[in-house]
């Protein structure tokens, strides 16, 4: 499989929801909790990034996350290149980190 930096996508789920009431609380995690369980991982609270081999992949994803999200508060999903990505500047305080690497490959003979 070609796994071209322009061809790979990075689909991040940005989301800003109530946590208001116990309720509130209670779907804020679930939403999470799903995003996890379908590959995201956490770059910054309330943002979740998963590298998706593909467009078609990546749309498939979208689906997935449209089919649970929460009842209130906003979710964005935007893709990008992996070459985009790693474009990005990651700092802890004034110093500077390394950008997440694409996830180790499985391959099955």
């Amino acid at each position: 499989m070609d796994l071209s930096e322009y061809r790979t996508l990075w689909l991040m789920a940005m989301f800003d929801l109530p946590v208001t009431t116990r309720d509130a609380r209670r779907q804020y995690a679930k939403f999470r909790k799903e995003l996890i369980a379908r590959g995201f991982t956490m770059l910054q609270y309330s943002i979740y990034a998963r590298c998706c081999r593909s467009a078609d992949s990546a749309e498939q994803t979208r689906r997935e996350v449209r089919s649970v999200l929460p009842p209130s508060g906003q979710v964005r999903l935007v893709s990008i290149t992996d070459r985009q990505f790693a474009k990005m500047e990651v700092f802890f305080g004034e110093k500077r980190q390394p950008t997440e690497d694409l996830p180790a490959q499985i391959m099955l003979f």
